[in-house]
């Protein structure tokens, strides 16, 4: 009996790779994540997938990438006097290269 083979993942035409990332997340928390698990976090376009992420990466800076994680964010509530109103919500991906690769951000 064959084992089926899944299909690659769709990856978004209309998205060049440098539409796709917004801006890197440069925090205490994500510069840890950079120097000790080689995991980079990036805000993303809220259309683009996993393949849509890992293709802009691999493109834009050169590097294999292990795996990827995203994350749908909410926009925080704000208030001002009477006003209610909230941040708009976006798309996080906590990128992880492989170990003989690196990114540098500044």
């Amino acid at each position: 009996m064959a084992v089926p083979v899944p299909p690659s993942p769709a990856v978004n035409p209309r998205l060049a790779p440098h539409q796709v990332l917004v801006r890197p997340l440069l925090t205490e928390k994500g510069m840890h994540r950079a120097t000790r698990h080689n995991a980079y976090s990036f805000e993303v376009v809220s259309a683009a997938t996993k393949a849509d992420v890992r293709r802009a990466v691999e493109e834009l800076f050169n590097v294999k990438v292990e795996k990827i994680a995203v994350q749908n964010r909410l926009g925080k509530t704000r208030r001002s006097r009477m006003k209610r109103t909230t941040a708009k919500p976006w798309k996080k991906a906590v990128v992880t290269l492989k170990p003989e690769f690196k990114i540098n951000l500044f």
